[in-house]
Formats: C-alpha cells, structure tokens, sequence
C-alpha cells in the first residue's frame, strides 16, 4: 500500500465490513458501511488553492511525479511556494483526520475529504487545526514554513492527494514507482482552468 493513513483506513473498512457482513445479527449493518462509501464517492470535491494569495505561478506543473526527488525517490505532490507565515486554509471541506510534528513533511496535517481522499499539507510553520475538527474549504489549517526535509529551502507547503482506493487507469508502466500513481492524486489539474 502507499501511506500508514491510506492503508490504515482501507484495513478499517475492509475489517469492519467482513466483521459485520460474516455474523448474522449484525449482517444489515454492513450494506449500510457500503452506503455509506458510496455516498461518500458521490459527494462533490470542489476545490481551492490551499495557500493565501497563490496562484498557478507560485508552483512548477511538472513537480508532480518529479524524479529524483531525494529519499522519497519520486515527489508525490506539489510544492506551493509563499512566505513564511503566508496562511493555509482547507483545499476542500472535510475532516482533520491527525495532525503531526516530525518526520519528512515536519508540521503536517491529514484532512479526509470527499471522495474519501486524503489531503496533506506538510513543511507548515504553525499548525491551527486539531484531530477530528470539521473543516469548510478555505477554513485556516495553519501556515507556510520550512519544516522537515525542508529546512534550509524557500518557505513552502507541500500538498499531497492520497486514496486508499486505486485508480487503476493511472497507473504508469513508464515512470519510476508508477504503480503508486494508482494512490495519488496530481493536484494541480484542479487549480488550472
């Protein structure tokens, strides 16, 4: 699988299903897991640039599935350079599913948005956001910064579209680890007209 938090959540629903679906008494319980999936596929994604005042300029198209890109091999996002303390606020409503300090992505959060996608913000100077706390589109996550792998480089947010449910039409047979492409999302093809 791809990340902790994709494969975690799969595991949870894969797990809870198979537990409802195989004791009788609780069986009814499991179509209404896949109801809720579905409506949760079903639920609009509309979406913004998730860093004040950015635009399209403030980020390189092709840095999506760049190679090179130094222990992580490929770079599974894009890279939204702004100042230090620019604010970033939700790419879409959703939910705080952790927020963390440490690691690669240093002051990062996890938020589950519609489509049951994962959307990660990482490199963050402050975070303003807590575990489970609902998010409208645009609401204040925290801001811009250099922490992480990224100390030392421009203040920037790294952001990130995870799915634990493959997309198998993206797969790539060409590029280095194309068969995680599966499992993210490029975003900026919804920030461009």
């Amino acid at each position: 699988m791809i990340t902790n938090t994709t494969r975690n959540f799969l595991t949870t629903i894969i797990t809870s299903f198979f537990w409802l679906f195989f004791r009788k008494k609780y069986r009814k319980y499991s179509i209404g897991l896949l109801i809720v999936l579905l409506i949760g596929f079903l639920l609009p994604q509309p979406m913004s640039i998730p860093v004040e005042g950015a635009t399209t300029a403030d980020w390189s198209p092709d840095s999506f599935w760049a190679y090179p890109w130094g222990t992580s091999i490929t770079h599974k996002g894009i890279d939204i350079f702004k100042e230090r303390g620019t604010p970033v606020t939700a790419a879409t409503y959703g939910i705080v599913v952790y927020t963390h300090e440490g690691g690669k992505g240093g002051k990062s959060v996890m938020v589950l948005g519609p489509k049951w996608r994962f959307h990660y913000y990482a490199h963050l100077d402050r975070v303003d956001v807590f575990p489970l706390k609902p998010l409208a589109m645009g609401s204040q996550i925290g801001t811009v910064g250099d922490t992480g792998n990224a100390k030392g480089k421009p203040p920037h947010l790294h952001y990130a579209i995870t799915t634990p449910f493959p997309y198998i039409h993206l797969r790539d047979t060409e590029a280095v680890h194309g068969w995680k492409k599966m499992f993210y999302l490029n975003p900026d093809r919804w920030f461009r007209p």
